[in-house]
């Protein structure tokens, strides 16, 4: 795409977030002054602005990326590798299935209590809750990549008589990895989602819990400072697992 139409692209793509945000600046600062839940956005801004310079914001910040990335390691290697398993043999995925369908849908959330029985406050609890709701979408997308490779492939690997682990490596691997970088994009989200509601719920830390303070104490412009925060989080995250997914997808092609 030319530089002129990214560009216009771009400006399209502002349009209605800077309407917006003018829209509201004009309400907080006219009807909405007295409000204790809105506040004008450039008032948002330098809120933002003091907790870049105090340090709270990259503190905050940084808590709750690390314990979203490591609860998606965790979900992400037990979910492909229980996943892969399942697409590979139908026994083990008919032996799993009932145990698959009663917990997937147990809320992550609804773990909190007893996360916070074993591991009390702190990151390991928010890792483990994450893990836990970043398992099951891995698993099943997982799952679900294996069994649709073509069966030539594992006929292939039966013909040059690979091992276990070279079948995984050479045949059935390179074919799901791109089905995978989907099931990424979906647990990146996820684990952001859910460490921010952790925080928010229960763990004294991270973004979710700077925001229920600026909540509670009657600051709506710290309070909507973190809200547009973690939605540019999520956004860039997101931005960089599609770009990287694009980048090994260019990659495999090359090599092709």
């Amino acid at each position: 795409m030319a530089m002129p139409e990214r560009l216009r692209a771009l400006a399209r793509a502002l349009t209605l977030p800077l309407a917006v945000t003018l829209a509201l600046e004009a309400f907080a600062r006219t009807l909405g002054q007295h409000s204790d839940a809105l506040a004008p956005p450039s008032l948002a801004v330098l809120a933002w602005w003091r907790a870049a310079l105090d340090g709270s914001l990259w503190a905050a910040t940084g808590f709750t990326l690390s314990s979203a990335a490591l609860g998606l390691g965790l979900g992400m290697a037990g979910g492909i590798s229980l996943g892969t398993l399942l697409g590979l043999s139908r026994r083990a995925a008919a032996m799993g299935f009932l145990s698959i369908e009663l917990l997937r849908p147990v809320p992550s959330v609804a773990l909190i209590p007893i996360a916070m029985l074993v591991f009390g406050f702190g990151l390991s609890m928010e890792v483990s809750v994450i893990a836990f709701a970043t398992f099951w979408p891995m698993l099943l997308l997982a799952q679900s990549a294996v069994r649709q490779l073509h069966p030539r492939l594992l006929e292939v690997a039966a013909a040059l008589q690979l091992s276990a682990l070279q079948r995984l490596r050479l045949i059935v691997l390179p074919a799901v990895l791109p089905r995978l970088f989907v099931a990424l994009r979906l647990g990146v989200a996820v684990a952001l989602v859910v460490a921010v509601t952790v925080e928010i719920a229960a763990n004294p830390s991270g973004m979710g819990y700077a925001l229920m303070i600026a909540q509670q104490s009657l600051d709506p412009a710290l309070m909507m400072a973190w809200q547009a925060w973690i939605g540019v989080i999520g956004y860039a995250i997101n931005a960089a697992a599609e770009g990287l997914q694009q980048a090994v997808a260019r990659r495999m092609g090359a090599v092709s």
